[in-house]
């Protein structure tokens, strides 16, 4: 009896878009899934095929074949063509939590639908696995995982292991040391093949002791070899010493479980070790302007949308669970790895652009119809009224910019109590005409208010407190001018309760932080330097020259009022025009740049920054001083909190000597937020931009976040911090990729006192990056301008609350609020945001635990460890 089993799994990586575009991907599936139909419906010794874990192929074949759909439902369900868990292959490390937990969960329901899902977490070509990824995988009942990229042999030797997430639970997982296409060649030449097996197996088996050894036979867009059964029994009759045979990827990975046992190692937390496969460890900030828009729609998605349709469905409407799914897909497909890496052609990467347009008008106009219908059937005493809509779980007073169509006289602006609000007018357009022109009287004889003139404005306004989950109403009050009064000026500095802010003359600010009575200098120094990197990796240049904000500020300006203090700041920063004026040392370029700071009504000071780049092949980065000396950094992830080392000093010591794939940089990925901190007291930088940081300066006390970095082609060879051959394709030039023109981007800096855990950073996250809609209810409006609906009966309250849950740092955070996929209830969605301490689960009336599936029961727990989820279900009237 031989000795070892190895198990011949054959698959596809299928790409659904890389340097080609998904046109060309969808065509070529149609004619593999058909190849692939038939060579196993034709051949039973081929006993399984794996096609790539994404059930969007199988959504997608069927668009194009649903005559097919029989005869795929049947060898789905007898386990011979496998599918799922997956929607497509998404990104672990910088795609928000909801869409990693959403893409299983519509990956796992359409392959259920279609006649069955692969439970095992694979993921062939992810660049790095998420540290929480255990948790979620368990709560899909997926007991196990199978990937490619993350874990160094320095780490580990095996190839088996005890994967344990950063709450504690674990999978049993197999990393492929050489990657899903190890085996996609085969020499079918019969006096070699013994020689070319054991090639093959030999590094195999020095990497693992094993009898149960995985042989991936499969590459990108790989074709079915249909002689495989055949082949299968040629290495048999060949080899002794082995018996092949073609498996499951499944199967596989629980035969090894058993024999293996407990004699396993554990590895824990995230893997994104580049040793023997490349990470690509800075694909956080390539096409910046891409993942602006990703983050962007997945805030407009999670943090409000699925809260008003939330508020909706407490009020009897239908939830709209099949736009929100094509929604979620259209997000899914540019959360794939090299989607939402930006590491494609620029026609496909304005295909993934396109793909976000198409969901952010669908999410955005779904939105607006969801609030309209609210806003129609609440009381209305005044011509001018505004539904405003909360969905926060807890009150909230925020700052809010809002379109709204004013008759251009002066008004006060009053919430439902006739308290008046600050607000300022940002900018106004005179419409009258066009507006008017619009409007659609179904009802001619119904008396209704036309205004003489309309504007079309913006309006800022400090919000009063809104109702938990809800919405509350305001009007505008013409008996007085309520704006507030803005004063301009060229002081270099604002102030509030919290801070104040002064610019000093070689153009850096100096922040007091008032609590403690700290002053911090050299706070937002813009650092620019070249990049000879290509679409998945930075790089500096051999030569290279960085050039820094500091001594080209040109202009300061402020304006203060109610509203707000705000400096504008402008900046003409010297730059090299491209790599070859930088190594030449050449200043021969420049680089506009607008900065404006702001303090409102919270405890941040918020920053945009205007950048008009007219350079190639350079990154741009904001750096902010501290004065804690660190050993670690600290982020968000899926669910959590994670501590990094700020200098990865052992890997940096070998990784040129044992021939790494990819420099061990310290440049990480994170959700929204990064800090640093002690035990007395920390600094946090928020943003909806670049999820992309790194602890410098030669006391590693300094945050820097890029912005942006551009370049000029998909692949490069051995660049410095990625020696040998390209990642991408070389004679593919990316011109888009160097994002000429205008870039805007928003992020916030916060000192605070105290220790980590109990400075609220996920719900100040939350908030900040949460949209509260105000949606105009005025008859001059109904009509072309907006689609024309009936008039509905006004039996709505004035204030609605529909959940209002504690927020203290002893609170479990929020993930979501949404409608359930299954049912007529709501699911809340919490998470332990903390590095060490508990925190508690509100205990609400009607409702249950499930697990992330939103369905299968989980134990009723009220406290959460660390980087810990739990579901609820709550049945609503």
């Amino acid at each position: 009896m031989k000795e070892k089993v190895v198990h011949v799994y054959s698959h596809t990586h299928w790409d659904q878009e890389w340097y080609f575009t998904s046109s060309r991907s969808r065509i070529y599936l149609l004619n593999h899934v058909k190849n692939v139909l038939r060579v196993l419906e034709n051949n039973p010794d081929f006993s399984c095929y794996l096609l790539d874990a994404q059930s969007a192929l199988i959504e997608s074949y069927l668009q194009w074949a649903p005559e097919d759909k029989d005869r795929l439902g049947a060898l789905i369900a007898a386990k011979r063509l496998l599918t799922g868990p997956w929607y497509t292959q998404t990104d672990q490390l910088v795609i928000h939590q909801e869409s990693v937990v959403r893409n299983l969960w519509y990956g796992m329901k359409i392959a259920k639908e279609t006649g069955g899902c692969m439970a095992l977490g694979y993921v062939p070509d992810c660049f790095g696995q998420g540290g929480n990824m255990p948790q979620i995988y368990r709560q899909f009942g997926i007991h196990h995982a199978l990937f490619w990229r993350g874990i160094a042999d320095n780490t580990l030797h095996e190839t088996e292991f005890c994967w344990q997430g950063d709450n504690g639970d674990t999978v049993f997982a197999v990393q492929m040391p050489w990657g899903y296409h190890y085996g996609g060649l085969l020499d079918e030449t019969p006096d070699s093949l013994t020689t070319f097996l054991n090639e093959k197996m030999r590094p195999i088996e020095a990497r693992s002791a094993r009898a149960n050894l995985l042989y991936p036979h499969g590459f990108d867009q790989a074709p079915i070899r249909e002689n495989l059964p055949e082949l299968v029994r040629q290495f048999n009759a060949c080899d002794n010493q082995r018996h092949y045979q073609i498996s499951s990827p499944l199967d596989f990975i629980t035969a090894l479980e058993q024999e293996a046992g407990a004699d396993v190692r554990v590895l824990k937390g995230e893997l994104t070790e580049g040793k023997h496969s490349r990470v690509h460890k800075t694909i956080f900030s390539c096409r910046a302007d891409l993942k602006q828009m990703n983050n962007d729609i997945e805030a407009l998605l999670v943090n409000t949308l699925e809260p008003v349709l939330a508020i909706g469905r407490s009020l009897g409407h239908d939830y709209p669970a099949r736009v929100m799914a094509d929604i979620w897909k259209l997000m899914f497909f540019n959360a794939a790895h090299d989607s939402i890496g930006g590491c494609n052609s620029d026609d496909t990467n304005r295909d993934i652009a396109a793909r976000y347009k198409q969901a952010r008008d669908l999410a955005s106009n779904l939105l607006e119809l969801h609030t309209r219908q609210i806003a129609m059937r609440t009381p209305r005493e005044h011509d001018y009224c505004f539904t405003v809509f909360n969905p926060l779980t807890v009150a909230a007073t925020p700052q809010i910019t809002f379109e709204a169509w004013l008759p251009g006289v002066p008004f006060t602006l009053r919430d439902a109590t006739g308290r008046a609000l600050p607000y300022v007018i940002e900018e106004q357009t005179e419409l009258t005409d066009y507006v008017l022109n619009q409007t659609i009287r179904l009802n001619p004889g119904k008396p209704y208010h036309k205004p003489q003139q309309v504007y079309r404005s913006k309006v800022t306004v400090n919000s009063s407190a809104l109702p938990a989950l809800g919405y509350t109403s305001w009007h505008l009050d013409f008996s007085a001018d309520g704006e507030s009064q803005r004063q301009r000026d060229t002081r270099p500095f604002i102030e509030n309760e919290h801070y104040r802010v002064d610019v000093e003359e070689n153009g850096l600010l100096t922040i007091a932080e008032k609590a403690s009575g700290k002053r911090y200098a050299r706070q937002m120094l813009l650092v620019e330097n070249g990049d000879d990197g290509d679409s998945y990796n930075y790089s500096p240049p051999r030569e290279d020259l960085a050039v820094t904000s500091e001594g080209h500020l040109t202009a300061v300006s402020r304006e203060c009022s109610d509203v707000r203090q705000a400096l504008s700041l402008n900046y003409r920063m010297p730059v090299p025009v491209d790599l070859e004026a930088r190594a030449r040392g050449e200043l021969d370029g420049v680089m506009p740049v607008t900065v404006q700071v702001t303090l409102r009504q919270d405890t941040l000071i918020h920053f945009t920054v205007e950048v008009e780049n007219r350079v190639r092949s350079h990154r741009l980065c904001v750096h902010f001083a501290t004065d804690i000396l660190a050993h670690i950094s600290c982020a968000d992830q899926l669910f959590g909190a994670v501590t990094r080392p700020v200098q990865l000093s052992d890997a940096l010591r070998v990784w040129e000597d044992e021939g790494w794939h990819e420099k061990p940089v310290a440049i990480e990925p994170m959700q929204s937020y990064v800090n640093l901190h002690d035990d007395s007291h920390g600094f946090t930088l928020y943003t909806n931009g670049v999820r992309e940081y790194e602890i410098v300066g030669d006391r590693f006390d300094t945050i820097a976040v890029t912005l942006f970095r551009s370049f000029g082609y998909m692949g490069k060879t051995n660049l410095l911090y990625r020696p040998g051959r390209a990642s991408g394709e070389t004679v593919v030039a990316t011109p888009d990729a160097q994002l000429m023109g205008t870039l805007r981007f928003n992020f916030s800096w916060r000192i605070y006192q105290g220790r980590f855990d109990d400075a609220r950073h996920a719900q100040i996250s939350k908030a900040l990056l949460t949209a509260f809609p105000v949606y105009q209810d005025s008859d001059f409006l109904n009509g072309r301008l907006r689609f024309c609906l009936s008039d509905e009966k006004r039996t709505y309250p004035l204030e609605h609350s529909v959940l209002a849950l504690p927020d203290g740092p002893q609170d479990a955070q929020l993930s979501v609020v949404k409608c359930a996929e299954n049912g007529n209830g709501l699911v809340c969605r919490f998470y332990n945001p903390n590095l060490a301490a508990s925190v508690a689960i509100p205990a609400l009336e009607n409702a249950h635990c499930v697990l992330l599936d939103e369905q299968t029961p989980a134990p009723e727990r009220r406290m959460l460890k660390p980087n810990d989820v739990q579901t609820l279900y709550i049945e609503i009237g």
